[in-house]
């Protein structure tokens, strides 16, 4: 061991490895000097490598681990903050800091957070007790260097991060070479002459500047690296040179220092300050609390250069006291909801349910069971035209969606619509026909259009479905499993049968958490892909909205307040971008995954053909299940998979490119596990339990006139 290993004057820490003969030897020398303590916090036998560092000024050795591990488990609580693949990037970065009495704390916060992958740190002065009001190192440092007591301190934080120490500060003959192979210098010295020498010598080698002021929550950002020829400092202190303001007296220096500060944003307080220093003041005050929040801001501005993202040149400010001048209440979240909110929405349910019997309009209350249908996301992509004996159901194409795949779940819902018109003729004493036409969509009219003719006569079985049509409701309770008894599952078999579809009802435990789990696989598809999540998000009504009549009443998501406010955080588009980037957001299908999980059962719809027509089909099979399951006590909702309606590769590319290939796997498995035939085409997926009503139904559009369309 030299003696410049053991000058308390030094600050590299030194790193020793048992797998090297002559560490071994220094090792033996330390351990042998009874006044060097030797510290072992790592867990007996951990099996992992690990090396020995000596902090001469402490007069103590140290067992870390070696330095893969050590930075990897040192910055893991970084992680989603700052990933794995940005700490790799921001290692390669080399910083030089200049003045370190604000400078320390910016340096500490660059190492700490693992922002940069060496340090050169610069400053001429020596610690005084002065300095401890800002500077966070203790008495033990007084009288050393400001740099090496930074250093010390960086190095017992991370004894891998390399620091060079400039003790002579940085003047006109070493500013070009402390500046060489630097990619940031954050300058931070007291001195005018100085600041603008740096920014010179960094213009000269396109290097971005970043400074901040411990007064005001000042950040300066002069981005030479990408703009060689700004002048410095903005232009504020016009061609000056730093050879000229060295030649200033204090007194003449001040006018040029105010217009850098811009001192006529400063508080009160510290445009007073200024008028006293050189009298009452030897210096401009500063604040711990200040110094602190620069090291933030000057961190920030690091990780965006240093990654690549936005950050131009110019001027912020985070001022703490201004800020706090405009402490109020926070804002109730904005699913908050009282009881006189949800009582008022209850009154709606029971209006638009009891306009399916007032007045005397057959035609009318036909319409209205008709547009009572659901849709995706509440949609209602329909126009629909009343006549006097038909009632004219029209797929509208400008109410279609990304999961909308060739119109198919448009066409679900217009078929239900048409299976509520003709429970709602027979309840009038009619007996109603169906056709459906399609188009290609073109000059000829829409996709799909169902006509719904009515004449004397009635359907018995379907009149008698009129009240529990009328009160078929989507509930989003988690519930409870409970067994369907075989009387239910036969009566919810032979209605689908009569719709001309088929009822696939999965009632074993295990099978339904296998389709839980897909479910909620494609749910966080649906989060982390941008168009989707997206739509589904609009598909949301908040107490307020301008236009409740569609989408979704957040009420009706049965959150309790806690996951509410978690609300705010799932309708964020950066979010969820972030979660994608990082592969990670598995707990974005926990609640699909868990209510399924604990279903009854979960039912399929399906029907033989792909037209829209067959899907418009097997959405009147699926209403009429819906609506005789709720007869037999049963909960329903309907989950509607992402990949739900794509019926090839071409599709689901087109739903979400990035997870093509997972959610033709999940599709396969849901398939699978269903039972759905090669032939046959999914309808809707049906979540059967029992549970309390919903907090508040679906809300409809206009009930249209006769002959107006909507």
């Amino acid at each position: 061991m030299t003696h410049a290993d053991t000058d308390r004057t030094g600050h590299r820490a030194v790193v020793l490895d048992e797998s090297e003969p002559a560490h071994v030897q220094t090792l033996a020398r330390l351990r042998a000097d009874s006044g060097i303590e030797f510290l072992d916090p790592l867990p007996a036998g951990g099996g992992t490598p690990t090396r020995w560092v000596y902090y001469a000024w402490r007069r103590a050795v140290v067992r870390v681990p070696e330095p893969g591990l050590f930075r990897r488990e040192r910055l893991d609580r970084n992680r989603n903050l700052v990933t794995l693949d940005e700490i790799a990037t921001l290692g390669t970065l080399r910083i030089g800091v200049v003045g370190m009495s604000v400078g320390h704390a910016i340096a500490h916060t660059l190492a700490a957070e693992g922002l940069c992958g060496a340090l050169r740190l610069a400053d001429f002065d020596e610690l005084e007790l002065s300095n401890l009001n800002r500077v966070p190192a203790t008495v033990f440092d007084l009288g050393v260097n400001k740099a090496v007591a930074c250093a010390r301190r960086i190095a017992e934080l991370d004894p891998y991060l390399p620091v060079e120490v400039v003790t002579g500060g940085v003047t006109a003959d070493t500013v070009d070479a402390f500046l060489d192979g630097v990619d940031i210098v954050v300058e931070e010295c007291d001195s005018l002459d100085i600041k603008v020498l740096v920014r010179h010598a960094a213009r000269t080698q396109k290097v971005p500047v970043l400074m901040a002021t411990s007064s005001g929550g000042l950040l300066d950002v002069e981005r030479f690296d990408l703009e060689p020829d700004r002048p410095v400092f903005h232009g504020l202190l016009g061609d000056v040179d730093a050879a000229v303001l060295a030649r200033l007296s204090s007194k003449d220096k001040v006018p040029h220092v105010l217009r850098v500060i811009d001192a006529t944003a400063l508080r009160p307080r510290m445009q007073a300050s200024l008028i006293e220093v050189g009298t009452s003041l030897t210096t401009w005050p500063q604040l711990s609390s200040e110094v602190a929040i620069g090291a933030a801001t000057v961190a920030e501005a690091v990780r965006r250069i240093g990654l690549g993202e936005d950050l131009g040149s110019g001027r912020v400010r985070v001022d703490v006291p201004a800020l706090l001048d405009d402490v109020h209440d926070p804002s109730p979240p904005p699913g908050d909801r009282g009881d006189a909110t949800l009582s008022a929405t209850a009154a709606d349910d029971t209006a638009a349910r009891a306009l399916g019997t007032a007045g005397t309009d057959a035609m009318t209350a036909i319409a209205a069971a008709a547009v009572r249908a659901p849709s995706g996301g509440n949609t209602q992509p329909w126009q629909v035209e009343v006549g006097d004996t038909t009632l004219t159901i029209r797929l509208d194409t400008d109410l279609t969606s990304t999961m909308d795949v060739g119109y198919r779940a448009s066409a679900v819902a217009v078929g239900a619509a048409t299976f509520n018109a003709r429970v709602a003729a027979s309840a009038h004493g009619l007996r109603a026909d169906v056709t459906f036409e399609t188009f290609e969509q073109g000059p000829q009219g829409p996709p799909l259009t169902a006509t719904v003719r009515t004449a004397p006569g009635q359907e018995p079985e379907l009149a008698r479905l009129y009240d529990g049509m009328l009160r078929r409701e989507t509930n989003r309770h988690t519930g409870e499993r409970a067994e369907i008894d075989d009387e239910t599952i036969d009566a919810l078999t032979r209605v689908a049968e009569s719709e001309g579809a088929r009822l696939h009802l999965v009632t074993g435990t295990e099978d339904i958490r296998k389709i839980a789990s897909v479910l909620g696989d494609a749910d966080r598809i649906r989060y982390l892909t941008p168009a989707l999540h997206a739509e589904m998000i609009r598909e949301l009504r908040w107490p307020g909205d301008p236009d409740p009549h569609t989408g979704i009443d957040i009420a009706t998501l049965e959150l309790d307040p806690a996951d509410t406010v978690f609300l705010d955080i799932l309708r964020s588009g950066p979010v969820m971008a972030h979660l994608a980037a990082w592969g990670a957001g598995s707990a974005l299908g926990d609640t699909t995954r868990g209510a399924v999980a604990s279903a009854s059962a979960v039912a399929a719809v399906t029907v033989r053909g792909d037209t829209l027509a067959d899907y418009a089909r097997g959405g009147a099979a699926m209403e009429a299940v819906w609506v005789r399951a709720q007869e037999h006590g049963l909960a329903v909702q309907p989950i509607s998979p992402a990949f739900l309606y794509a019926r090839d590769r071409r599709e689901l590319d087109a739903l979400s490119p990035a997870f093509t290939q997972r959610l033709a796997d999940l599709q396969y498995s849901l398939q699978a596990s269903i039972g759905v035939d090669s032939d046959e085409s999914l309808i809707l997926i049906l979540r059967v339990f029992r549970g309390p009503r919903p907090s508040a139904p679906s809300r409809r559009r206009k009930i249209p006139g006769r002959s107006t369309p909507t």
